[in-house]
């Protein structure tokens, strides 16, 4: 069993984009913010404002993912994950959803080169920066509350500025192959425009 996971560990390190984020010194009381943003355990509630709202979200871009992940209850849970630590950290979820798509093509084990894991290809140093020895970055929730975490951490360090947060994310700051990718997987593959009737009920 163990031989058949490393393979298959194996075979998708080949597929992902993820670079190398890379450590950074941090001051106590940011790293004691970051520890305590990943180990909330607080019982995840509804990202959603409205049932309607969760429903027409989620039923758009389970038909987007529908063909990488045929599992429906699994695709499912995925999405409400991602919105939920994405919104969780204030980010956009469909930004979320592109940079997964370019870091890992939506694989739960993939492993980069260099030792990347997961959906949104978290190093495993983070583990000991920031979280908790027991932590797992290939469960699901782990994985999306690291990554999501460590991108609010880069926009924060850079005021905002996107593109360079993404770069940070990526280890590849200042170059603009990997922002420019996740952009256009947000815009292209995951954009979404509320419809109207949703967003007339929240007026």
């Amino acid at each position: 069993m163990r031989h058949l996971i490393f393979l298959l560990l194996l075979s998708a390190a080949s597929a992902v984009q993820a670079g190398a984020q890379k450590y950074e010194p941090m001051s106590a009381s940011i790293r004691a913010a970051l520890h305590k943003a990943v180990s909330d355990s607080r019982p995840a509630v509804s990202s959603f404002k409205t049932s309607l709202e969760a429903a027409d979200w989620l039923g758009e871009m389970s038909r987007r993912l529908e063909k990488r992940i045929p599992n429906r209850d699994y695709r499912i849970d995925l999405l409400r994950s991602v919105h939920y630590e994405a919104t969780r950290a204030g980010l956009d979820p469909q930004l979320v959803l592109g940079l997964i798509q370019v870091e890992s093509a939506f694989r739960k084990y993939a492993v980069s080169s260099v030792g990347a894991r997961g959906y949104m290809q978290v190093m495993p140093f983070w583990i000991k920066v920031i979280g908790r020895p027991e932590d797992s970055l290939f469960d699901l929730r782990t994985n999306l509350r690291y990554g999501c975490t460590i991108l609010r951490h880069y926009l924060d360090i850079e005021k905002g500025d996107l593109f360079r947060a993404l770069g940070r994310y990526n280890g590849s700051l200042g170059k603009p192959e990997y922002p420019n990718m996740v952009r256009a997987a947000w815009q292209n593959q995951w954009g979404y425009d509320k419809p109207a009737h949703l967003a007339q009920m929240e007026r």
